[in-house]
């Protein structure tokens, strides 16, 4: 028997993972391998370097004093040379790599104390790789790199942007690296808001977490004759854009809340794809 955990992108909805793994670790689940895209790498990375109770504190402590400047830092002058077409992105990945070089526990991905696996795209195949090894934090910052927004990374000569463009939600790769059960983490998306988003990114991410959802239901219903899959339910509803990192103490409290009552009530089986479905709250 062997345990995955596989934790989707979502950009601040990855707080919501969190509240689900305080809740998961603290009842005994624990996996043996993890798998991760985009937002879902950074905190699968953090998981594998340790996944005691404290441990996931500090993950949570991480998330509720995060800016979006700290992974989103805008600049006139990038912004300006990407969107005139001197650049193939609108900011930096600095930040985000010195976030990951100042909490990352381990130097290379085959380094992980808890296998780690995070997922990234092929700019030019668009196909889904499979990051296993080398360095860590290239690895992640791939997986994270929102395209157009976050410069592609190079790895092995492949230019290789966010995972969450064709496999947001990487059960296939959890099974394919043996996993008999899959524990998937989705940030869900948010389903209730009651305006606009007001900035380009806030648009971009929430139209992506739109459509990564309709896939992973697709998923879902693929895998689950294969592996036993438990879908921790997402947030919901939920009113607060992928775009905005100012919620984060209320999503980790929220989720690790729900997914309690759901172990509680033990409903793991059964109709786990219209969890993940577009709706409308009236």
């Amino acid at each position: 028997m062997t345990t995955a955990f596989v934790l989707s992108g979502g950009a601040s909805l990855g707080a919501i993972e969190v509240g689900m793994l305080q809740t998961l670790i603290y009842r005994g689940i624990r996996p043996d391998l993890i798998v991760g895209s985009s937002v879902g790498a950074l905190n699968g990375a953090y998981l594998a370097g340790g996944s005691s109770d404290e441990d996931i504190r500090e993950l949570a402590d991480l998330w509720r004093g995060l800016k979006r400047s700290a992974v989103f830092p805008t600049t006139l002058f990038t912004g300006f040379t990407g969107f005139v077409g001197f650049g193939n992105h609108l900011v930096s990945n600095h930040a985000i790599r010195r976030l990951l070089a100042k909490h990352l526990r381990f130097k290379r991905m085959e380094y992980a104390p808890i296998p780690l696996h995070v997922v990234a795209t092929d700019v030019l195949t668009g196909r889904d790789v499979r990051l296993s090894t080398g360095p860590a934090v290239d690895a992640v910052t791939a997986s994270a790199a929102l395209p157009g927004i976050l410069p592609p990374v190079v790895i092995d000569g492949r230019a290789l942007m966010d995972g969450g463009v064709v496999n947001n939600t990487p059960i296939s790769h959890a099974i394919e690296l043996g996993a008999t059960t899959v524990w998937v983490l989705p940030t869900g998306y948010a389903c209730t808001l009651s305006k606009v988003p007001g900035s380009a990114l806030g648009m971009g991410l929430l139209g992506v977490t739109l459509a990564v959802n309709q896939r992973l239901a697709l998923d879902v219903e693929r895998y689950e004759n294969i592996a036993d899959i438990r879908v921790v339910p997402p947030l919901c509803p939920l009113d607060t854009s992928p775009a905005d990192f100012g919620n984060a103490d209320e999503l980790i409290t929220r989720a690790r809340e729900q997914t309690a009552t759901w172990l509680d009530e033990a409903r793991i089986e059964g109709g786990q794809a219209t969890l993940l479905l577009p709706h409308v709250h009236r």
